[in-house]
């Protein structure tokens, strides 16, 4: 694939609401990571989106993978019928998301308003790892401000993702679960322009993505626009999780 057949998938797949969306009303942002891989016959972009949804109950990362040919797919038997997995294969025919909760338990959330952490909870366990949780000093250290006089799951996460960035995010095996055999690493990015699709800016809009598409495509590409006005630090998106 070229340049343009790349950037046109991908601004096909913003438009299906499947590209990461970091103002996405649903869902507070803590945490991003970009990967990009290539072979002479295939490509894959991988996003990394840590955050917490309250519809969904509990932070996680989502793992969006785009690529030439997809590793690792769904199969028939995922579906409750043949229709089912036709259907999803025609909509998904470059796309494949997976979800992963690195913090582990339920004990953490207020079991009146799942939106606060627990109160009197001082640990939490993070990928196996005993971590404590933050009072409001250590929050405002990290650069939160605090909305209430407890503290908020999605301020927690915004914490973990400031001092615990690697086990928010995802390991190397769900990072390339969904990659194709033989690519190569050609590059990872914790911070790059991203595009605003909220206002129908896409992919092939912005410098950034044009160039990482050449890259892929193994064409010319200026990789210092990947990163020129990086963007995707929470702060800059203050609409995500308000809805």
């Amino acid at each position: 694939m070229d340049t343009q057949e790349i950037l046109a998938i991908l601004d096909q797949e913003a438009k299906n609401f499947v590209f990461p969306m970091l103002d996405n009303g649903y869902v507070y942002p803590a945490a991003a990571r970009l990967s990009l891989y290539r072979s002479s016959i295939d490509w894959a972009v991988v996003f990394e989106n840590f955050g917490y949804s309250p519809r969904a109950g509990e932070p996680d990362c989502t793992i969006t993978t785009f690529a030439s040919r997809l590793s690792g797919r769904k199969t028939a038997s995922d579906f409750v019928s043949e229709a089912a997995y036709t259907a999803y294969l025609e909509h998904n025919r470059y796309c494949e998301q997976q979800f992963v909760q690195p913090i582990e338990g339920e004990a953490l959330y207020d079991v009146d308003c799942a939106e606060f952490v627990a109160p009197g909870a001082t640990r939490l366990r993070l990928r196996g790892q005993d971590i404590a949780v933050p009072d409001r000093q250590a929050i405002i250290a990290a650069g939160i401000e605090p909305s209430e006089d407890r503290l908020l799951v999605f301020e927690l996460t915004r914490y973990l993702a400031h001092h615990h960035r690697e086990l928010v995010l995802a390991a190397e095996a769900e990072r390339t679960a969904h990659v194709p055999k033989g690519v190569e690493l050609l590059g990872r990015y914790d911070d790059w322009r991203h595009p605003d699709l909220v206002n129908e800016e896409w992919p092939s809009d912005t410098a950034s993505f044009r160039a990482i598409a050449a890259m892929l495509a193994g064409e010319p590409y200026d990789e210092a626009a990947i990163t020129a006005e990086g963007n995707t630090h929470w702060s800059n998106w203050p609409e995500g999780g308000t809805l």
